[in-house]
């Protein structure tokens, strides 16, 4: 008795079906709309201890700074705070963007916050700076 087409062709299907992976899901992704990531901003904690250790290169004008805090998943100082000192006290207020000019001078290490200074500090350090050559003096608009 010699098997049919129809039989071997039975069997290479039941061979094939064997041959396949065992417990494969097949999951359709379904897609509503452009996907939305929302960036945490650090907790207060956060800032409290970082500003700690780094904030003696702050540049203060009536007990209040702007400082920026580096934000790692965006690669860049973006997370922004206003700081008030009050009797030894530090007190944070985030804000959506610096407006004061960044301290480009006198922060000589790598550090995780950029400090501002008001105009009228910029103004005057350019002041008692003039001698220095203009490649070493800090862009005006602080940026």
């Amino acid at each position: 008795m010699t098997p049919s087409w129809v039989l071997l062709g039975f069997v290479i299907g039941v061979l094939f079906v064997w041959a396949l992976p065992g417990d494969v899901k097949t999951v359709t992704p379904q897609v509503t709309g452009p996907t939305v990531v929302q960036l945490e901003r650090p907790k207060l904690s956060d800032i409290e201890a970082v500003f700690y250790e780094w904030g003696r290169f702050a540049a203060w004008e009536h007990d209040l700074t702007e400082v920026a805090l580096w934000d790692v998943d965006r690669k860049s100082y973006s997370i922004c705070y206003e700081v008030q000192r009050r009797e030894g006290a530090y007190y944070f207020r985030s804000i959506p963007h610096l407006t004061r000019p960044i301290l480009t001078h006198g922060v000589n290490s790598p550090s995780p916050l950029v400090y501002t200074e008001t105009e009228k500090m910029r103004s005057e350090w350019l002041h008692r700076n003039e001698s220095l050559a203009p490649s070493m003096l800090p862009p005006v608009d602080g940026r």
